[in-house]
């Protein structure tokens, strides 16, 4: 498709920000990330709440939402769109790669994590496991495969941890139950890591570990994401040196829980702002 990943973007410019949007508040964990390794620069980040979750939601239907999310954080100045949610990734990221790929670089939060798992020594069975749009996409064991095809993986898909978590859930009975349940999955018995196909399972990943009792390696895609959007930016000469501007969170519904609970995600204090932006495509 000519994807334009190396095509110098001299129309950008260091001090803008980055642009990550995610279904809801799980992709604020690859946001944290971000900002830990690079603390200068400004992100705008989109939580499309109004449509959460996107992984019961139709191929077509998420692929409207990123792309008119991710103009919308084009219109907006952004330097770079993080794709922070994996069933967008696995869905939409190829569609916006050839849409956008020319005016900016976009990163998904999938092809880091599956690379830094097959860097583990003496992998051989992988589980994953991630929303009903993410596994039944099969896009893990697809890019796994592509790598390493002699590799097995076993997918599951676990959708009642992304409520579960929104909801507040991160360390109690019912949380530690619901895991339990998923994790005694048949095929996970021999695996040799497992990937956390979602954003919103960082917050559970210590949940998850203390039930492999640490004989597993848990991967997540936040530190991944962060070095990966950390050498695409000085692959392209766009790291900014200076100090940050303020960042920005914004939800396309809002309610007093969720920025309660989007606080506990970033670990600061922040604020979030309704723009919301389907009203505004729809009365056009």
């Amino acid at each position: 498709m000519g994807f334009s990943y190396f095509r110098p973007m001299e129309h950008l410019q260091p001090n803008q920000p980055i642009g990550i949007f995610d279904s809801g508040i799980g992709g604020l964990t690859v946001a944290k990330a971000i900002h830990d390794h690079l603390p200068n620069e400004q992100l705008l980040y989109f939580g499309d709440t109004a449509h959460l979750p996107y992984g019961d939601k139709s191929s077509e239907a998420i692929l409207h939402y990123a792309e008119s999310i991710t103009q919308y954080l084009l219109d907006k100045g952004c330097k770079m769109v993080v794709i922070a949610c994996n069933t967008a990734s696995a869905v939409a990221h190829e569609h916006l790669q050839f849409k956008f790929g020319d005016q900016i670089p976009i990163i998904n939060v999938i092809d880091p994590v599956v690379k830094a798992t097959l860097k583990l020594p003496a992998v051989k069975r992988i589980g994953v496991i991630g929303t009903k749009g993410t596994i039944q996409s099969n896009t893990y064991e697809k890019r796994i495969r592509s790598i390493a095809a002699e590799l097995q993986v076993a997918s599951l898909a676990t959708p009642l941890l992304v409520p579960m978590i929104e909801e507040g859930y991160f360390d109690n009975q019912i949380s530690h139950t619901i895991i339990e349940a998923y994790l005694n999955y048949p095929d996970f018995l021999h695996i040799d890591a497992l990937i956390l196909g979602c954003t919103h399972y960082p917050l559970i990943k210590t949940a998850i570990e203390d039930h492999l009792q640490g004989k597993v390696p848990v991967m997540d895609s936040t530190d991944v994401v962060a070095q990966s959007v950390q050498q695409r930016l000085q692959r392209f000469g766009l790291l900014h040196e200076g100090p940050a501007s303020t960042h920005h969170f914004m939800v396309s519904d809002y309610t007093h829980s969720f920025e309660q609970t989007a606080r506990l995600f970033f670990q600061e204090d922040i604020s979030l702002e309704h723009v919301p932006i389907w009203d505004q495509i729809e009365s056009h």
